[in-house]
């Protein structure tokens, strides 16, 4: 089914209002979340959108937490999210790098005791679209197994990489999981296969059944052992920035992920005087790309962040799609 983008977000910001948001922090998380809806996030959208609550109910999520700045050297600040909704928070932060950016040139918000922030990808977008570079990542609790483990002890950290462009900022929002759980989930609630292995089954195979991938917990990195390797730093990194938990100390809280730690990055290029010969270069360089030999007839090539301009459209234009469960779950709400 198909819902309008209206419709979407007034349904989430009512139930805001009724676990005790206030109206405006209702109606910007409630935004939020049918942005994500509308450019095709689905994973930590409207499907998601029943675990926040259910983490709100649990106390995880507090509807009236504010994050707070606890410390601040040079153009990097430290930031207590306390446990406040984690993409009001990310959008803050954002906002806050940012604005230490347009004085520094570049300006980093490290944040402890923060919660999911949902689509990392919407804060990247926040950035380029006003104009600034944004690098930003999240640890999450135990979720995949290092590199030649079973037992899930690492996280699958996103980190989000955005560049301004006047034609379209492209924009890098990726897991260190093949696939992240919540895209998992989405495959698994429309009945398919995921296209390439993402994890293990019992028999410890590579599969591409997001139901076998769900009870194993075994979760495939991107690049094997470059990806286990990779998010082991991230989450390092976070902590040692924000002063908060690393994924074993979230791990220590509990079968829920809440009190992460996140680094919001911006870097100003105006800074960096006359951008209208790199915007030249940036542009070539995308057309070199989208000019490469498709693999099959029917193939295209897209550079990073293009096919959501896609998916906005066309969801805009025909409705969200959602899955009846879910949808009737939130209804019900």
């Amino acid at each position: 089914m198909r819902i309008k983008y209206e419709d979407m977000k007034n349904e989430f910001r009512r139930v805001f209002i009724k676990k005790g948001f206030t109206e405006q922090a209702a109606e910007e998380a409630a935004t939020s979340f049918t942005n994500n809806s509308r450019d095709g996030v689905y994973s930590h959208g409207v499907n998601r959108f029943p675990r926040v609550i259910e983490y709100i109910e649990k106390g995880y999520i507090k509807p009236n937490a504010v994050p707070e700045k606890i410390s601040s050297f040079g153009a990097i600040e430290r930031w207590n999210g306390n446990l406040a909704l984690g993409n009001l928070t990310a959008k803050h932060c954002m906002d806050r790098a940012m604005e230490i950016a347009s004085e520094f040139g570049i300006g980093c918000v490290a944040l402890q005791n923060t919660n999911h922030w949902m689509r990392g990808g919407e804060y990247g977008w926040q950035a380029a679209e006003k104009g600034y570079v944004g690098i930003l990542w999240t640890n999450t609790q135990p979720n995949m197994p290092a590199w030649g483990a079973i037992d899930r002890r690492i996280g699958n950290n996103p980190i989000i990489l955005a560049l301004p462009r006047e034609e379209g900022p492209v924009v890098v929002d990726m897991a260190m999981s093949q696939f992240s759980y919540g895209k998992i989930e989405e495959y698994r609630l429309e009945g398919k296969e995921l296209p390439v292995p993402g994890g293990f089954d019992n028999a410890g195979n590579l599969s591409k059944n997001p139901k076998e991938i769900e009870e194993t917990w075994r979760v495939l990195p991107v690049g094997f052992w470059k990806g286990s390797g990779l998010s082991i730093v991230l989450d390092l990194l976070a902590s040692m920035l924000s002063g908060g938990n690393t994924t074993h100390g979230i791990g220590k809280l509990g079968d829920d992920e809440y009190a992460l730690s996140q680094v919001f990055m911006a870097i100003s290029p105006e800074k960096l005087g006359d951008m209208s010969e790199t915007e030249e270069k940036i542009n070539e360089s995308i057309q070199y790309i989208k000019d490469s030999v498709p693999a099959s007839s029917e193939g295209e090539v897209y550079y990073p962040g293009e096919r959501t301009m896609n998916t906005r459209e066309e969801n805009l234009k025909l409705g969200i799609p959602v899955d009846e469960g879910v949808w009737n779950k939130i209804k019900s709400m």
